[in-house]
């Protein structure tokens, strides 16, 4: 998913609409898809390979955005007669549709990831399956394949088994609702078990040194004909809802290395020169961060409705930088298998609707819990999968980026000249004159020049706006 949600509707005419036609163009977005993806899409959906075991017994639940259908995951949590817990995670069997070598398939190659725009998203795969029979929506009986997790009471697992089934979720939630519920204590028991089994791996995140960063969302809204920017800062739930797809990711690195054939998701640590910007950044923005507290921590401790706190988050970003795939196979397992986020071996495996690598993922866990071999397909695609995944993940930033130029152009095309007040969140290290300013109404983080002088790092300073064009130029402030 991007960093920043982003979402625009509006007349099609409009300058800002333009421009991301113009950014689809220059990115090589593929617009449609060709006739015979369609047709196979058409064809599987009607007629997928159904396994045979019967989960639709288990009344699993989605927790997503309300508008999204593209909906990868379901869960039903319960609690175990020993004082643990069995997370049951159903996640949609791509692999149920799409044939090793097809059209559906040569397609999802090309592709490799869901593009979000703000008036719409370039799916992986054609809607019929992506928004349709592959989507774990409400009523709807779907392959899929299940993990059963079971952890102690402390929220460690204790057993992992992955299988496919049928399975029929019963309720399409959203955040929103699922932190009233539990807040107000009207939660029904599986409900409920997310938070508190969220809270037990957001305990054992901690111990384990790994980081969860809660960066807001910029938003953009359409009332009345204008738009509107804001920032969403995430709910706990938001939270509880991530660490079951950690959990999960956790365990099916696991199981690709005890196997010896997998892909995982790896990132190195950061270097000491990446930490030490950072210390500089949280002095200049107020942020109290003594020597002896490791910089998990810290993160943990802002809070992202504090501008300031939000700054410094956004800025923590950089330290994700280098996350890459690792593939390997034959017994061969790699020398660095962890993400230095997660502080643990981590597998991307909970999102085949909207990324490649994950339907490779299900079949390696798959072939490792039933102590089998991986399919000829997975393997003759492993050594490729990680350039492929970089080349998407690079596509879906740059998409990312220049979504969020556009937006806040359109926003403020018409105020150009006028005069905001601002905090200087980053200063390049080289070009002490150039850096990074953020608003607070309206909620833009854009490029700010001072000429010659040195801009004041974390200090707040009235800006003027120079240039917004959503059809040329970036937004550009400058000192008022």
């Amino acid at each position: 998913m991007p960093r920043r949600h982003l979402h625009v509707t509006g007349a099609a005419e409009a300058p800002l609409r333009a421009a991301l036609r113009d950014l689809r163009a220059e990115l090589d977005v593929p617009e449609t898809f060709p006739a015979d993806v369609l047709a196979e899409a058409e064809r599987a959906a009607a007629d997928p390979r159904l396994p045979d075991e019967d989960a639709t017994g288990v009344p699993f639940f989605t927790v997503d955005p309300p508008t999204s259908v593209d909906l990868d995951q379901a869960m039903h949590l319960s609690r175990r007669q020993d004082g643990g817990f069995r997370v049951r995670y159903a996640i949609a069997d791509v692999a149920a549709y799409v044939t090793p070598e097809g059209p559906l398939d040569a397609e999802a190659h090309r592709r490799v990831t869901t593009l979000y725009f703000p008036d719409g998203k370039v799916p992986l795969h054609p809607t019929p399956l992506s928004e349709g029979a592959a989507s774990l929506l409400p009523d709807q009986t779907c392959p899929a394949v299940l993990w059963t997790l079971d952890l102690d009471a402390d929220g460690r697992t204790v057993r992992t088994d992955v299988r496919r089934a049928l399975v029929r979720s019963r309720a399409k939630l959203d955040y929103e609702g699922v932190q009233r519920a539990v807040d107000t204590g009207t939660a029904e028991e599986p409900l409920a078990l997310l938070a508190e089994v969220g809270r037990l791996r957001e305990r054992l995140e901690v111990e384990r040194g790994g980081i969860s960063l809660n960066v807001p969302e910029q938003e953009v809204t359409e009332k009345d004909g204008t738009y509107e920017l804001g920032f969403r800062a995430p709910l706990p739930a938001d939270g509880w809802n991530a660490q079951i797809s950690l959990l999960t990711g956790m365990a099916a690195a696991d199981l690709m290395i005890a196997s010896g054939a997998g892909v995982l998701r790896t990132l190195p640590l950061a270097p000491d020169g990446a930490v030490t910007r950072l210390r500089h950044t949280a002095k200049a923005l107020g942020i109290d961060w003594p020597h002896h507290v490791p910089y998990a921590r810290l993160v943990r401790s802002l809070d992202p409705r504090d501008p300031r706190h939000a700054a410094f988050l956004q800025e923590c970003t950089t330290l994700l930088r280098g996350a890459g795939y690792t593939a390997f196979s034959g017994g061969e397992v790699p020398e660095l298998t962890t993400h230095a986020a997660v502080a643990a071996p981590y597998a991307h495996c909970t999102a085949p609707l909207r990324r490649l690598v994950d339907r490779y993922a299900a079949e390696l866990c798959l072939a490792a819990c039933a102590d089998a071999g991986p399919p000829d397909w997975v393997l003759a695609a492993l050594p490729e999968l990680p350039r492929e995944m970089a080349e998407g993940t690079r596509r879906a930033n740059a998409v990312e980026r220049g979504c969020v130029d556009i937006v806040e152009a359109a926003l403020l095309k018409d105020r150009v000249g006028e005069v905001f007040d601002g905090v200087v969140v980053d200063v390049k290290e080289r070009e002490p004159g150039a850096g990074t300013v953020q608003l607070a109404e309206p909620a833009v983080v854009a490029r700010i020049e001072a000429g010659p002088g040195a801009l004041p790092l974390g200090e707040r300073l009235r800006v003027r706006l120079t240039q917004a064009d959503p059809g040329r130029a970036k937004v550009l402030f400058a000192p008022a």
